[in-house]
């Protein structure tokens, strides 16, 4: 029993170990490393729970330690990944030389949502707001899109600074705003109970396939429109 019940909170520590070293590929400015190292911390960060729940050893050190391993990997490392694009963006531009510090914007919404999580006990079974790892996600796909994008478009529209700005702020907001996400664990191992899950996972395999990169900020955008689609059908509120 004694070393069950370490074994969560060392697979939150792999997490956290990740986070760490996205970080410093990051600061190298090698997104696509960071991209999966933050991709390693999420995996670990959803096993965790689940081996908490298997055996039966939750408690409430591990539910800091997992807030505390997710600040770095899906806070710090998205915030500081949006630094260095804002930071390129304006490289030119001497008089928006402070502008790039308003990309840690996200890692104080990130700060605030792993916060309120811990406190609000309406989000057992689904997110208020948009999770952290898929935020995280969503930020770190954008240099890699912008690195491997055919669309001159897409290319004009993620290095410039306000386009940069606004999807900083919009990250903030649906991190923290009260609108229902529907989670993907599945709980019971029948079709019928997890027909949105199953659906949601297929055509999200298909973007990815058939976007890449940009199959990443598709799928996280789907996933919140999939969710607002939802709760309008349902009536459900926040």
């Amino acid at each position: 029993m004694t070393i069950k019940r370490h074994i969560p909170n060392i697979i939150t520590l792999f997490n956290l170990f990740c986070g760490c070293i996205a970080l410093v590929f990051a600061v190298k400015e090698n997104f696509e490393m960071a991209f999966y190292f933050v991709c390693l911390g999420i995996f670990f960060d959803f096993f965790d729970g689940f081996f908490a729940r298997l055996f039966k050893v939750s408690s409430p050190r591990g539910l800091q330690l997992d807030s505390l391993a997710d600040m770095v990997t899906s806070g710090v490392v998205p915030g500081y990944v949006m630094f260095l694009m804002l930071s390129n963006s304006v490289n030119t531009n001497p008089s928006l030389a402070y502008l790039p510090y308003l990309g840690f914007i996200i890692t104080l919404g990130s700060c605030y949502r792993l916060a309120n999580f811990n406190i609000d006990t309406r989000q057992t079974d689904s997110f208020i707001g948009l999770p952290t790892p898929a935020n995280a996600l969503f930020i770190l796909s954008l240099p890699l899109i912008i690195k491997n994008s055919d669309s001159l478009i897409t290319l004009e529209l993620l290095i410039n600074h306000w386009v940069l700005l606004v999807i900083t702020l919009l990250s903030a907001y649906v991190l923290n705003a009260e609108i229902p996400l529907f989670a993907l664990k599945i709980k019971k191992f029948n079709f019928k109970d997890n027909v949105l899950q199953i659906v949601f996972l297929l055509i999200s395999l298909v973007l990815l396939m058939l976007f890449q990169f940009s199959g990443v900020a598709l799928v996280i955008g789907f996933y919140v429109l999939l969710s607002v689609i939802m709760n309008l059908i349902t009536g459900k509120k926040a």
